[in-house]
């Protein structure tokens, strides 16, 4: 059966997600309708379960490096699992049940593809003999081309505990062609909050920032989308309201500690001479970079300019809002018309206002204001990629990603007959 045949009748979808900045699980119930062009999407109910205190701490420690044994790995994917099952649970109180899941999981590990990977690719297929990998070559000196990315939360698990169809892994697939894997949502953006005359910039701030950009839809622009990672959004500033408030404060509520600050322009000017800014895209990075490492250097460069805690935040604020404003002015090829803002970031007002001011007379609001909403677009993301798998439908975008064609995304996971 053709897949536009198999979606007349709404599907009823939950998509999970937390983000780089470990938070807690975004759940929201959808109902889809539609595949693509015509895809239609009403939010039924949408809200955060956060974690449990402690499996926090213990993804922020695996997340930041700290070496664990595979028992204890297996018990965080085991855990994580659960919570996310329960959130599928908790989001359908009420309303009528669900028939499919999508669950992005909890990344804990990513690292992009390999620059020049062609080449590797060859050189390592010379290094393999007709009876598997040569056993006398070193496994570390063979090198990879491909990128590797590791979410937690096994859909096995969450589709055994709920007894719904799960979808997970959604990154393997264009990982595994030779994409990033990231960013994934730019295609549901297209065809959510593409415009026929406006192109737009959808930027998501969660703990990492990533745009979209759509440019207005007619003739060939869905090849003309561009997406990648920007930087950091709020990982960076969540970690320094943690250490600045001692533990008493995990976010900057509105931004209003780093409103109460004045951001040093010197020093952000420094630091967006890091490399990875100036990298062209696709590109994609987590808190392997912008983490707690990241971090301690920043908190480190400024003490020469004798900073207090509010002017620190007004600079990772300000860096955050300078980072994207450098990244469309630097890899778009145009400026946009309108920024839609969406993710944990947009509810920073101060942040929001810091953006606004960099990109001037063009207009910086949420995707709230044209339908979508901002807090929950991530899950409804992958509600409608787990949409699209069961109908068999890409769900990468190569221009974003960097992968040489569309592929299918996510593994299937049957509930119990």
């Amino acid at each position: 059966m053709h897949p536009t045949e198999k979606a007349v009748v709404p599907t009823r979808v939950i998509g999970l997600i937390s983000g780089t900045s470990v938070d807690g699980i975004d759940a929201a119930l959808v109902e889809i309708s539609g595949t693509e062009l015509d895809l239609k999407v009403e939010l039924v109910a949408g809200a955060t379960y956060p974690y449990p205190d402690e499996l926090r701490e213990r993804i922020l420690a695996v997340g930041a490096g700290v070496a664990i044994s595979m028992a204890e790995l297996a018990e965080i994917d085991d855990a994580i699992a659960q919570v996310f099952a329960q959130a599928a649970q908790n989001i359908q109180i009420g309303h009528q049940p669900a028939t499919l899941i999508g669950s992005h999981g909890q990344t804990v590990y990513h690292r992009p593809p390999k620059e020049g990977a062609g080449g590797q690719e060859s050189r390592a297929r010379e290094m393999l003999n007709p009876h598997g990998l040569n056993p006398s070559y070193p496994l570390t000196a063979l090198g990879t081309p491909l990128g590797y990315s590791l979410q937690l939360g096994r859909g096995a698990l969450i589709a055994h505990l709920t007894n719904i169809t799960t979808v997970s892994n959604f990154r393997v697939a264009d990982i595994a062609i030779g994409g990033h894997g990231a960013p994934l949502v730019p295609r549901v953006d297209a065809y959510l909050l593409s415009h026929p005359l406006e192109g737009r910039c959808i930027q998501n701030i969660g703990g990492i920032g990533n745009v979209a950009y759509i440019p207005p839809r007619h003739g060939d622009w869905l090849s003309k989308i561009r997406a990648w990672d920007t930087g950091p959004g709020n990982s960076l500033l969540d970690l320094a309201v943690e250490h600045l408030s001692a533990g008493a404060k995990t976010y900057d509520e509105d931004g209003n500690w780093a409103a109460s600050g004045t951001p040093c322009h010197p020093l952000v000017e420094q630091w967006l001479n890091q490399d990875y800014f100036h990298l062209p895209p696709p590109k994609s990075t987590g808190r392997e970079l912008f983490g707690v490492t990241y971090l301690h250097q920043c908190l480190k460069d400024a003490q020469a300019y004798q900073l207090n805690p509010a002017d620190i935040l007004a600079t990772l604020t300000e860096l955050t809002a300078a980072s994207i404003f450098h990244s469309y002015r630097t890899f778009l090829p145009e400026m946009p018309q309108r920024v839609l803002l969406c993710g944990g970031g947009s509810r920073n007002l101060y942040l929001k206002q810091r953006l606004q001011l960099l990109l001037a007379s063009i207009p910086v609001s949420t995707t709230d204001e044209v339908g979508l909403s901002a807090d929950f677009k991530e899950a409804i993301a992958f509600a409608v990629l787990a949409y699209w798998r069961h109908l068999g439908i890409p769900g990468n975008l190569p221009t974003a990603t960097g992968a040489p064609q569309e592929v299918l995304l996510g593994e299937i996971h049957q509930a119990q007959s």
